[in-house]
Parts: C-alpha cells; sequence; structure tokens
C-alpha cells in the first residue's frame, strides 16, 4: 500500500487518504491559497505548511465507509476555510506557544486545523486549542482514527459561527463600479465575499488538483473569472428566511469528484465546461463555457447568462426581498 514510503500512520489512515485523493509523490501548487489568504488576513504561510498543503491540500476525507458520523466529522483540508480569521488564529498560537498557519477544517467547519513551523498539527475549536500530535503522520492518525467514533475532540453536528460575509456586508463600501458594471448591490455583496477591483489571485492550485482528479482542462475564459473572483462567496445562514441572496461559492474544487456530472452537463449544453464553483448549498454546480457563458445545473443543465458579469448579476439577486441582513 504504501509503494515504498514509510510513514507513520495506520493502514486504516492510507486507505482514508488513498480514497479521499492521496498518493505517495502527491505534490500540488500552494500559491493560490497564500495568495487569497494573504488578502483577507495576516497569514504568513511557512515552509512546513507549504510542504503539508502540497501533499494534502484539496482533499477531504470521509472516512471509510461513510455514514453520518464520518461525512458531519469530515477533515476538509482548505486554508482559505479561514479567511479573515487571523486574529482568531494569532491567539490559538499564542496560546499553543507557535504561530499556527491555517491548513484546514473538521467537524463541519466548527474546528479549525493549524499548523506549526515544526509540523505539528493542532485543533482549534471556539477559545481551546489542542495539540493532536507532535508529527504530521501521527497527527492525520489520529484524526481519522477519531473521525469514526463519537469523539470528545468534536461533536457531530455543532453549528459554526457566523460567516465573517455577513459582517462584513455592513462594512464594505460601492465603489464606481457599482451602477456601470453591476447594480450597486451586486457591487456590496461581491466586495463582502471577497471581490476588489483588480482583484487577481493565481489559479494554479486549482487548475492542478482538477486536472490530477477530474481530468479538467481549464480554459482561458475561466482562468480569467477565477483569477478575479475565485473563492469569493456568499455564506449560508440560519434561518434560511433571513438570508436575501441564495449562497453561492466561486470554488472551483467543490466540483473535485463529480467529473462525470460536469461532463454530462457540458454534454447536455453542447458546449465544454469548466467548474467554477456550487450555490445552493451545493445542490447547484456552476461552470463556464469557453466563450464566458455560465451554466448551472445537476441533472440537468440551463444557461445562467451569457456573460460572467450578468453570471453574477444572477447570483447576486434578491431571493428574499424582505429580508434582513
Amino acid at each position: 500500500m504504501s509503494d515504498g514510503y514509510t510513514r507513520d500512520w495506520s493502514p486504516q489512515t492510507e486507505d482514508v487518504l488513498r480514497r479521499a485523493g492521496w498518493r505517495p509523490g502527491r505534490s500540488v501548487p500552494t500559491v493560490t491559497w497564500e495568495s487569497v489568504l494573504h488578502e483577507r488576513g495576516a497569514f504568513a504561510a511557512h515552509d512546513e505548511a507549504r510542504r503539508f498543503l502540497s501533499e494534502f491540500g484539496g482533499l477531504v476525507t470521509y472516512g471509510w465507509p461513510a455514514d453520518s458520523i464520518t461525512t458531519s466529522s469530515a477533515i476538509r483540508f482548505d486554508p482559505v476555510r479561514a479567511q479573515w480569521q487571523d486574529e482568531r488564529f494569532a491567539r490559538a498560537g499564542r496560546e499553543a506557544g507557535a504561530p499556527l498557519y491555517p491548513v484546514g477544517t473538521a467537524d463541519e467547519g466548527a474546528s479549525f486545523l493549524g499548523i506549526t513551523e515544526d509540523g505539528a498539527l493542532h485543533l482549534m475549536r471556539g477559545d481551546r486549542v489542542e495539540l493532536l500530535a507532535p508529527t504530521t503522520d501521527r497527527a492525520l492518525a489520529r484524526l481519522v482514527e477519531v473521525q469514526g467514533a463519537r469523539s470528545a475532540l468534536w461533536t457531530p453536528g455543532v453549528p459554526t459561527a457566523e460567516d465573517p460575509f455577513w459582517r462584513r456586508l455592513h462594512t464594505v463600501e460601492t465603489g464606481p463600479d457599482a451602477g456601470s458594471r453591476w447594480p450597486e448591490e451586486t457591487d456590496r455583496v461581491l466586495r463582502a465575499g471577497g471581490w476588489f477591483p483588480g482583484r487577481s489571485v493565481p489559479t494554479q492550485t486549482w487548475e492542478s488538483i482538477l486536472l490530477q482528479t477530474g481530468e479538467f482542462e481549464i480554459h482561458d475564459a475561466a482562468r480569467s473569472f477565477l483569477s478575479e473572483f475565485g473563492a469569493v462567496s456568499v455564506s449560508y445562514r440560519e434561518p434560511w428566511d433571513s438570508m436575501p441572496w441564495m449562497e453561492f461559492s466561486l470554488d472551483p474544487l467543490l466540483a473535485l469528484w463529480d467529473a462525470e456530472i460536469i461532463d454530462d452537463l457540458a454534454e447536455q449544453a453542447g458546449v465544454d465546461l469548466y467548474p467554477i464553483g456550487m450555490r445552493d448549498r451545493g445542490n447547484q454546480h456552476l461552470a463556464m463555457a469557453e466563450d464566458g457563458s455560465v451554466y448551472a445545473g445537476m441533472d440537468s443543465v440551463w444557461l445562467l447568462a451569457p456573460t460572467p458579469d450578468e453570471a453574477l448579476q444572477k447570483l447576486t439577486s434578491r431571493i428574499q426581498p424582505t429580508a434582513s441582513y
């Protein structure tokens, strides 16, 4: 199973990681994650964080077999989920005695995972910080072990704290693009979600992971769109009728294992499609054709809008006209 690699973890851990897409020698660029986190907090990646994310970044472990426990406690090695949480990480680092860089989440996002410069993984939940293990391999083994049981590390089903999007929405100011490029409300929502004029992030991380796992070949329109709007999102919150807009996330990695679905949608649409995100709590894929038109769907497909800017207007259109935010 180890292909000549000697790892300090159990056969169960290796099985779970392989099912998530890990292979010995796996290496993906981390530049996209670093760029987005640099935009959204005082995060400074160190070499051990880069090494860890290069090997495990983008993976989601559900355990095997998947069930209500392992699914709700899924471990997501996606550092961007810690966006705008730099002060919380700074406090956690002081408690841990060493700076922590985000590498993912557990417990449906209620817990963050952070790594120190010496490779020690920590679990952060609320004001609590716990050392999982002094080495990466042993920490991964522990995470996989407790993921499959009702553990004191976390409790499946615990709700996450309110996403920073909803706090930012009250403080962002619209810019000169509002009213010309798109409506003022679209401008405000996009800015709260992480966009700003002139934004340009490298897309190599997304491209590499999707090419490895789904054999997605990116085209120029998708690359340009994701450079400007990748990782922009409107988060879900309870109660549903307090949301003026449908939840969406412009994260292409949400299609990580859905290549067959994207191919089916492309065949129905009669165009090649590249995933750019999802909306409606994962019930609709968003994908872009080479001419910039955006399609949505899951079992069936429809044209959301003929241009990227029109698609963004559709995504930020109110579904609850009287909802308070």
